[in-house]
């Protein structure tokens, strides 16, 4: 079974991994993954996967082992990933969107509106596009 992972900023600006909320999987358990970086939060969330198999094995229960997870970004966590990389001129040229809104997401002062979010993963895709005809 396929689960979306959304891979999110915390108040403390460290990253979240969690399985999606607005999706039903029928799981009775959650997963988390907390880290100062996107690979130690998937990192963790992993770890957070086999303690949850542990705890499963412990009282007799059957873990499901078809599980696959897709990790995910939000928009706030998409620009502070990449933030380092990317300038927020450069992401604002790729988008559309006003340099400062960027900053207003990335800094969790303000969320963007879902057509905003689409806006930023069609800018965004559009960019890999390009850069994968090299």
């Amino acid at each position: 079974m396929k689960i979306d992972v959304i891979i999110e900023t915390a108040p403390d600006k460290r990253f979240e991994a969690v399985i999606d909320p607005d999706k039903e999987y029928g799981l009775s358990f959650g997963l988390l993954g907390e880290g100062h970086s996107v690979q130690e939060c998937i990192d963790d969330f992993y770890v957070s996967v086999a303690e949850m198999k542990e705890l499963y094995a412990k009282k007799g229960k059957v873990f499901p082992e078809d599980l696959e997870f897709t990790f995910k970004y939000d928009a706030a966590s998409f620009l502070a990933h990449y933030s380092d990389m990317l300038s927020l001129s450069g992401l604002g040229k790729i988008t559309g969107i006003n340099q400062r809104q960027l900053s207003h997401y990335l800094n969790g002062v303000k969320k963007p509106r879902p057509e905003t979010i689409r806006k930023i993963e069609t800018g965004i895709h559009r960019f890999a596009n390009e850069l994968s005809q090299v």
